[in-house]
């Protein structure tokens, strides 16, 4: 008789022992009664003959967890807090006679790109180096490096991971790759159907399927022989899952090249502080093709007369339009109208959440309160103001006033499946609708070869965020949606907000914002310079949460090196009936940290690692 512990899978619970009359590899995926059902679980290691009963084994299908999946998925469970059920979990098995497959060379011919000179001597850059940043601006043409160095890897019998923030990318991303690589390339996401999830993992084991595409889980499928990873626009935080585990897939990434001998790739027109500082950066300074882009910058915070002008002359030139508003967030800042700044914390640097009912002002980093404010401690302008405009209400304004213009609603209320996507972009793409309007969803890296005119709305709003990278967020967002108009003729911008000189001291160099705002950082103490972690606490006893919290604040006060930022009641106090507390903390080195939080981490308690999510 055999005895092994193993996990159950998609489970957060602890390891349990099991025996079977078979020898198991390490890995393997089995099934094991548990009171009265069956539960999925992988053999962890075996184990001699314990004095408790144990249970048998009851089958053993023909899939296995590699012992690098295993490795990996261990490091995703110690450093993200998770149990090694969840983190294996992420991976997608592989067959077992697949460990087999050997480097093999691609059957047919890929024709590459033309690169121009710029573009080749940041490939040949890339070629050196195996993590590296390409920090190219938009339309610099980073798409067409990938696509050369997928298949100098398909040459040399190597596969690809390509990963895309959303899956609002595939389809435009899908039409590209296809056009080289044919039936060679994947596109995975969370929205396939189960049996063409089996298809494509059955193309991955005979070797035909040799580069996935995708959202952040792509980085999970059982491709052999990784040779590259790339993680476009790596800034954008849909890589940070927000549920357990709650892995960044940007980090996990670089994590997976080192162990597994593969080059990763991070690029972005506005890369986060973080890349920028941790790694090389090749950089693509040039558009691939130039044109002209004109700014505007007005006050605000509605579709006013200016914009509403703007959008009629365009759509009766007969030209494309994009309008971007922030998304509907839960809490409002005060901001002034005339400066455009956001009443910030003393203590934080970040915006102070506006809590009407409770009739005050609240930082949601360390907890300061104070009462609602009505002047503007930078230029003494009163009053404040807090109301913003949804999509719903733009799309009403704008057809109300420009007679005959086809608004295509670009946001996550209205695109909810992969059909509606595909045919959104298409109606786009052919002319039928003439603005797209929408929210976070339009800053991702579509291209869009017509569009003359954008127009970006609520970027106080966003400065002012309760989030230490509230201005890179906005600064980025700026960047992005600018960066998708004008890709084949001159184009307008109109930027509002009344802080016109911060964003115009930075309009043609995104670097020179980096450098000071790093500078910022360091003094501020905030990541890349600290780690930051969350811990949250949610329970329908509001009483029993707060004495969790309470419990918890204590213990780690006996760890002198990290700070307790601020604790208490969550931003969203309440969500499904359940009261939510946090703690924040920071650690100038992640090693006294994460000893810290494995001290006090308990069932009761959820620990974000890295968070990029405050409420």
């Amino acid at each position: 008789m055999y005895y092994y512990k193993i996990f159950l899978l998609r489970s957060s619970a602890p390891s349990l022992t099991y025996h079977s009359k078979q020898s198991l590899a390490v890995g393997s995926i089995v099934s094991v009664p548990l009171k009265t059902t069956v539960k999925e679980a992988v053999v962890i290691t075996d184990v001699e003959k314990p004095e408790f009963e144990t249970a048998a084994i009851t089958s053993v299908p023909d899939k296995v967890y590699s012992i690098e999946q295993m490795d990996i998925a261990k490091f995703i469970s110690e450093y993200y807090f998770s149990s090694f059920g969840e983190a294996i979990s992420l991976f997608i098995p592989k067959k077992r006679e697949a460990f087999s497959l050997q480097p093999s060379a691609f059957r047919g011919v890929v024709e590459k790109p033309q690169l121009t000179a710029s573009q080749q001597k940041a490939y040949d850059q890339l070629l050196k180096k195996d993590k590296v940043l390409l920090f190219g601006v938009t339309g610099s043409g980073k798409t067409e490096i990938f696509i050369t160095l997928m298949a100098k890897m398909l040459e040399e019998g190597l596969t690809s991971i390509f990963l895309m923030p959303e899956i609002s990318l595939t389809p435009q991303m899908e039409k590209r790759l296809k056009v080289y690589f044919g039936e060679s390339v994947a596109m995975w996401h969370s929205k396939l159907t189960k049996k063409k999830k089996e298809s494509i993992l059955e193309g991955i084991h005979s070797g035909e399927v040799r580069i996935v595409a995708g959202a952040r889980s792509a980085l999970f499928v059982p491709l052999e022989n990784l040779g590259l990873i790339v993680v476009d626009e790596e800034h954008d935080d849909s890589y940070k899952a927000m549920t357990r585990p709650r892995y960044h897939a940007r980090d996990v990434a670089v994590l997976m090249g080192q162990k597994l001998g593969a080059k990763v790739v991070l690029a972005s027109a506005t890369p986060s502080m973080t890349s920028y500082y941790k790694y090389d950066v090749v950089k693509l300074e040039k558009p691939y093709v130039e044109a002209k882009k004109k700014y505007a910058f007005i006050t605000g915070d509605t579709v006013s007369p200016p914009i509403l002008n703007a959008l009629y002359h365009n759509y009766k030139a007969k030209e494309q339009s994009l309008l971007f508003l922030p998304t509907r967030g839960n809490f409002k800042y005060l901001y002034c109208e005339s400066c455009g700044k956001t009443h910030l914390c003393p203590y934080c640097s970040v915006g102070m959440a506006l809590h009407r009912n409770r009739r005050h002002l609240k930082c949601h980093y360390c907890n300061f309160t104070e009462a609602i404010q009505d002047t503007c401690t930078y230029c003494g302008h009163t009053p404040l103001k807090s109301e913003r405009m949804g999509t719903q209400e733009a799309i009403e304004v704008i057809s109300n006033a420009v007679e005959g213009i086809q608004v295509e609603q670009f946001d996550k209320d209205s695109i909810t499946t992969a059909k509606k996507l595909k045919e959104a972009l298409r109606r786009f793409e052919s002319g039928e609708s003439n603005l797209l309007l929408g929210t976070q969803m339009l800053s991702k890296g579509h291209d869009y070869s017509n569009i003359t005119l954008s127009v970006i709305m609520g970027l106080d709003y966003i400065l002012g965020l309760a989030d230490y990278r509230a201005r890179e967020r906005a600064m980025s967002l700026l960047f992005q949606i600018a960066g998708r108009s004008g890709r084949a003729k001159e184009a307008d911008v109109i930027v509002q907000t009344g802080d016109a000189a911060f964003f115009k001291n930075y309009l043609s160099d995104y670097e020179l914002f980096i450098k000071d705002e790093l500078s910022f950082l360091e003094m501020a103490h905030y990541p890349p310079f600290a780690s930051l972690a969350r811990i949250l606490i949610a329970h329908k006893d509001e009483s029993k949460a707060g004495k969790i919290t309470l419990d918890t604040v204590t213990k780690l006060k006996a760890f002198e090196e990290i700070e307790i930022v601020g604790h208490g009641k969550a931003p969203v106090e309440r969500i499904a009936n359940k009261f939510r507390f946090n703690i924040l903390l920071r650690a100038k080195n992640r090693v006294p940290l994460l000893k810290a939080l494995h001290s006090v981490d308990c069932r009761e308690i959820e620990i974000d690692m890295d968070p990029v999510e405050f409420s």
